[in-house]
């Protein structure tokens, strides 16, 4: 499908773009087209499910992508976010709460219900503060949800941690 590399964003202008919002849930609809995250265009360029030009229709290869993605700190977030992915999820973003995604489980949708997890990403060696950590928890549990702690390590490896709020 064809899609073309803003600077914020990828929006593919193909007639079938709907299919991808539709049916798996990627990217917004605007009367520009399906708007999508450099996240989402990474993962769904390295599954050919997209091409993507920039302004003088030039083709932007995974390659270009990934230095895009990697200049804007986002990497282990493509990496968390593909993860997901492959394992079924249905992943949109978790600003609202805080968090950097949000999950459906498979077999639920955007629509259907809410979600059922919110995903905050770290590396290994950064640092959070407890009142901080403190805070995603409360969030997540106000919101019925369920905190996931990502890690991502040096190797690229995540770890996932499943964070519940307990009354004393």
């Amino acid at each position: 499908m064809y899609s073309v590399l803003t600077n914020d964003r990828v929006i593919v202008t193909d007639e079938h773009a709907h299919n991808l919002y539709n049916k798996r849930y990627y990217g917004n609809l605007t009367e520009s087209g399906l708007e999508l995250s450099f996240i989402e265009a990474l993962f769904l360029l390295t599954r050919a499910k997209i091409e993507i030009f920039d302004e003088k229709e030039n083709p932007i290869t995974i390659e270009d992508l990934t230095k895009i993605v990697r200049e804007k700190h986002i990497f282990s977030h493509y990496l968390v976010y593909k993860d997901l992915r492959i394992r079924g999820y249905i992943i949109k973003t978790g600003f609202k709460y805080g968090s950097d995604f949000r999950i459906y489980e498979r077999g639920h949708a955007p629509g259907d219900g809410h979600s059922n997890f919110l995903v905050k990403i770290l590396s290994e060696e950064q640092s959070i503060k407890v009142r901080d950590f403190s805070s995603y928890v409360r969030v997540a549990h106000g919101v019925r949800k369920t905190l996931l702690l990502a890690v991502v390590d040096d190797e690229y490896d995540i770890t996932y941690y499943n964070i519940e709020w307990t009354r004393p």
